[in-house]
């Protein structure tokens, strides 16, 4: 159904840019649908009245006195389906959830539920509605009269630096350049068309404006409706917010966690652009437009923009960034080669690179990758750059991966280069026979390794023969230059490899693939596989376990199938799923592909090493990359995605004929596992100029965060043909929770100026209740029966009488889990909250209800106690008696939880452990049950599969105990804050979770 929420479909076209605008909309009254408890819906015109003091409905079957609500009676206003009317079965598909509001009021708390034309509509009314709740008792006159706003004094004052001539006018060029360097991005047809129109108005043409219409022209142009209606939800000083409404925001709302008055104070310093403003503490809107826009409160986790990850685990435990041709400008076969590309790709943290050796004409070996003479570079010019290069934007590890097709004369050239032009960077002690593992990124920091063939340990000559890479052949086949002979008897045609180049080979030494039990049998850990695109592609589909399995110790390398001759791109996400760590990409080729590959390699520091999922590490491990749902021992996540509004939208590459509109949607992709992969798109913006509204929720279930990729998508709906506008790429792992603004990008990665989304973000956990695993959210209650997650029998009965004695304790431990879950979904449903709401929000509406009655707080929290009740003073309300009832259970489950957790996680962590003491001679105890074949084979994976889920389920319990400690932490926290605590000290005696993104150690 389509859902107008457009803030341009006002009546009059008007934009509501201020309270005095809301109160001015609703004096006028429109007409809204009022919700009954049966589920049917009147339309009635609702009204404020003059004097400020209630709001009246008509027509009515009450007496006109009784068809009325009291603004002083109000105790909240609520947005969108947050009472047990408006969620009712019956009306849940009929109206949008940005078009219900409700308005809770009177001593019995009774809410009004209504329903809005449009969104924009809701926020009038809204806006107005909690702007005379809070200051209606004490200034019953119409806002906007008396002293001008700090921003109104602001922006006179940049008027009056701007009149150099003293006239009380400035020329409209003057007018129009200083409201574009105060909003970079905004088209200066846009402001002049605004100036014409206000002169219209005004009946005040000219070439000159005054100061009252240079203010009215910039409170029109640069107020975002969507910045206002969020500021003056938080703000208790009436257009601006105070430091503790700051400090509010970001802790409540953004998820930022230790914030101080003093670090709010900074944020006002350094963006409110008034000099009042900055001195008394206060961000107006233009500051907290500035801030919400600023690096400061980036979508991105700056945690993520240095290095984050444990850097010491074997090389095979991370993924790879890894280019193929990356020299390359063009498509595969026709494509110019070009040095630059090579800094190009090391520049974006690229750190594997291809080099394909041929003879040159003068003597020297060149980098060829095309069939003309222009499609080759000398290899001392290529190697030259890469050592000016290699470590510009990563310290860790590079390794260049030869394919040689040159004479042995010019391979010892190119041996001699190497170790010449790269010296000490080159990596070239040989392997230690009695490790197991590569040495990790931390240990190689500053080397370069070279993969390619070695000459075999029984050859003493100066040269000998190799087989030929497949990846080669190929290479060779499609420029035209394969030998037409086959060797006989369908052997792997033999290369001549000089010794010189053999040496320089150690870690990463190229072997032809046979078979995951050969490899399994006799592969040594440094010794690594190519696979092409198709065969690559055939694993992950075929054996999926046993190609994850083999990358646990080993590299393998994917490359793009010979057929890609416009060099496209492969999926990267087909071969991570299966824990290839390097996938070689055609950088030069823009796209959805190269956008997920860039994207990724963020996470880190953008060192071009991700580390794995623990899930694909661990020795023992159940993980089938074809999920079609849950993975056992990882939490699934719910993200909870508001698309707000876009800013400065470019028009499509080639638009010209379309002229100046654009009627842009957005689409949200999630790419990771196939569980995980979904799309969902926003509605049209129709008509909308350069900054639509959208104003539309998406909701996405990862079952595999560390593996997801979130991309947005802007394409405009009404061009045929090229309708792509801008994307941008993030792993899930790196998103900030609150309202964030996405900084748009090119088709080829660049930055778009001021180009942006704005969004709201949530994580939370899939089955209700509890925080989301990385982000202090709670989810959605599922309303079903209980689902237990149990081990599996082996068919070896000394192993599975070990796991039975987990069965008690993986029932408790889900127990103890979802009643604190559903506890606390119902505690917030109860305070008219969404489940990503977190329990300091829960304790402050609960206080602003009792705040805004006129006899005194009926309610106190008493904060002596560790697990503090929440205690009524005489007769409450119904709906306050739900609320202490849900309060109390809530209080109560987590108690129990925090209490038991540690004697549960004890019995699964002995389970786990006892187990794993059956790993190692588990082949041969299975053998002696008389197991072989497809019986094996079922007893190995659930053996993996038990080990995975009480190491799992130990982990969410641990997790569980460390969030109701911090929920405890949010309410001793809040009550202390908002009035209602009693017995409180300045400190509870609870540890706080500070650090949501330490890992749990394996």
């Amino acid at each position: 159904q389509k859902k107008t929420v457009s803030f341009s479909t006002m009546p009059n076209d008007r934009k509501i840019n201020s309270t005095a605008a809301c109160i001015s909309f609703m004096l006028e009254g429109c007409e809204l649908k009022k919700v009954r408890s049966n589920s049917r819906m009147y339309s009635r015109f609702f009204v404020l009245d003059a004097d400020l003091r209630s709001l009246r409905w008509e027509p009515s079957k009450k007496d006109l006195e009784k068809a009325k609500i009291e603004i002083k009676s109000v105790k909240e206003v609520r947005v969108g389906k947050k009472t047990p009317v408006l969620r009712s079965n019956g009306l849940s598909d009929q109206f949008p959830e940005e078009c219900a509001f409700s308005i809770i009021y009177g001593d019995n708390y009774e809410s009004l539920d209504l329903v809005a034309s449009s969104a924009d509509v809701v926020s009038a009314w809204v806006m107005g509605l909690r702007y005379l709740v809070s200051y209606g008792k004490h200034s019953p006159e119409a806002p906007g009269t008396g002293h001008p706003s700090l921003r109104t004094s602001w922006i006179s004052s940049v008027f009056d630096l701007a009149d150099l001539e003293k006239s009380g006018r400035i020329p409209v060029s003057r007018a129009v350049q200083l409201i574009k360097a105060l909003n970079p991005g905004m088209k200066t047809s846009t402001i002049e068309l605004k100036f014409k129109e206000l002169q219209k108005a005004s009946e005040c043409p000219g070439a000159e404006v005054a100061c009252d219409l240079f203010v009215e022209a910039y409170c029109e142009l640069c107020t975002r409706p969507e910045i206002f209606f969020l500021l003056v939800q938080f703000s208790s000083n009436k257009e601006y917010l105070g430091l503790k409404d700051l400090l509010m925001f970001l802790e409540v709302e953004q998820g930022m966690e230790g914030v101080t008055e003093e670090k709010c104070l900074e944020i006002v310093n350094k963006y409110e652009p008034s000099k009042e403003g900055r001195e008394k503490g206060y961000l107006a809107i233009d500051g907290f437009t500035r801030y919400l826009l600023s690096a400061d409160c980036s979508i991105f986790d700056p945690q993520h923009r240095k290095v984050c990850q444990d850097m010491a685990q074997p090389l095979s435990h991370y993924y790879i960034s890894s280019a193929h041709s990356a020299c390359l400008l063009e498509d595969n076969f026709w494509g110019r080669s070009d040095i630059g590309g090579y800094i190009s790709a090391l520049g974006l943290g690229c750190r594997s690179l291809e080099l394909v050796l041929w003879d040159g004409p003068e003597g020297e070996p060149v980098v060829y990758s095309g069939p003309s003479a222009t499609s080759c570079t000398p290899f001392r010019a290529v190697v030259g750059l890469i050592d000016q290069h290699a470590f510009a934007a990563s310290a860790y590890p590079l390794i260049l991966s030869l394919v040689v097709r040159c004479s042995v004369t010019q391979q010892r050239l190119a041996a001699q280069c190497l170790r010449k032009t790269l010296g000490e960077k080159l990596y070239l002690e040989p392997p230690n026979p009695a490790a197991s593992f590569l040495p990790s990124p931390e240990q190689l920091k500053g080397r370069i390794l070279i993969k390619g063939k070695k000459l075999p340990p029984g050859c003493e000559d100066s040269e000998g023969e190799v087989s030929d890479e497949e990846e080669g052949r190929e290479l060779a086949r499609r420029l035209g230059q394969e030998e037409r002979e086959v060797p006989e008897g369908g052997a792997p045609r033999r290369l001549r490899l000089s010794r010189e180049l053999s040496d320089l080979v150690s870690l990463c030494q190229a072997v032809p693939f046979q078979d995951f039990e050969s490899s399994e049998r006799g592969q040594r850990y440094w010794e690594m596989c190519s696979f092409s695109e198709v065969e690559a592609g055939r694993f992950a589909n075929e054996c999926p376990a046993e190609l994850v399995c083999y990358n646990k110790r080993f590299l393998s390398r994917v490359y793009p199938s010979p057929m890609r001759i416009d060099a496209s791109n492969m999926n990267p996400q087909d071969f991570w799923k299966c824990g290839c760590q390097m996938v070689a990409m055609n950088y030069q080729t823009p796209g959805l592909m190269m956008d997920l590959n860039v994207g990724w390699f963020r996470q880190n520091g953008a060192c071009g090493y991700v580390l794995r999922p623990a899930i694909m590490r661990e020795e023992v491990s159940y993980f089938s990359a074809n999920a079609r749902d849950s993975l056992p021992g990882v939490p699934a996540q719910l993200l909870h995605l508001k698309v707000i509004s876009g800013q400065n939208l470019p028009k499509p590459k080639g638009s010209g004929a379309k002229g100046e509109v654009v009627e842009p949607y957005v689409c949200a992709e999630i790419h990771g596992i196939p569980a995980d992969c979904a799309e969902h798109r926003t509605k049209t913006a129709l008509q909308s100029g350069d900054n639509p509204i959208f104003d539309e929720s998406l909701e996405f279930q990862i079952n595999l965060p560390e593996l997801a990729v979130l991309r947005f998508v802007v394409l405009d709906d009404d061009y045929i043909g090229d309708e792509f506008i801008a994307q941008y790429t993030i792993p899930f792992e790196c998103l900030q929770p609150g309202y964030r603004h996405v900084p748009l990008q090119s088709l080829a990665g660049e930055p778009l100026p001021h180009a942006t989304l704005f969004v709201h973000v949530a994580i939370t956990d899939r089955r209700g209740g509890g925080k989301g695993h990385r982000r202090g959210l709670a989810g959605r209650r599922g309303r079903r029966v209980r689902e237990y997650t149990s081990t599996k029998a082996t068919g070896i009965k000394a192993i599975d009488e070990v796991f039975r004695t987990a069965t008690q304790p993986l029932r408790e431990a889900t127990d103890l889990r979802e009643n604190v879950q559903n506890a606390l979904v119902s505690f917030k449903e109860l305070c008219g909250l969404t489940p990503a709401a977190n329990m300091k929000q829960c304790i402050l509406t609960v206080a602003a209800w009792l705040l805004h009655s006129d006899s005194a707080p009926s309610v106190t929290l008493n904060l002596a106690e560790q697990y503090p009740p929440m205690e009524a003073q005489g007769p409450i309300p119904d709906l306050l008696r739900k609320v202490l009832t849900a309060y109390e259970t809530m209080i109560q489950t987590s108690r129990t939880l925090i209490e038991a957790a540690d004697a549960v996680h004890g019995k699964l962590i002995q389970a786990q452990q006892a187990g794993m003491d059956f790993h190692k001679e588990l082949p041969r105890t299975a053998a002696r049950e008389g197991l072989r074949g497809r019986k094996l084979q079922k007893a190995l994976e659930s053996f993996a599969w038990n080990i995975t889920v009480l190491k799992g389920q130990a982990d969410l319990l641990k997790q569980a105990k460390a969030e109701a400690l911090d929920n405890l932490w949010q309410i001793h926290n809040a009550g202390q804050s908002c009035g209602i605590g009693r017995n409180g000290t300045a400190e509870p005696g609870i540890p706080r979770l500070r650090t949501p993104l330490e890992p749990i150690p394996e």
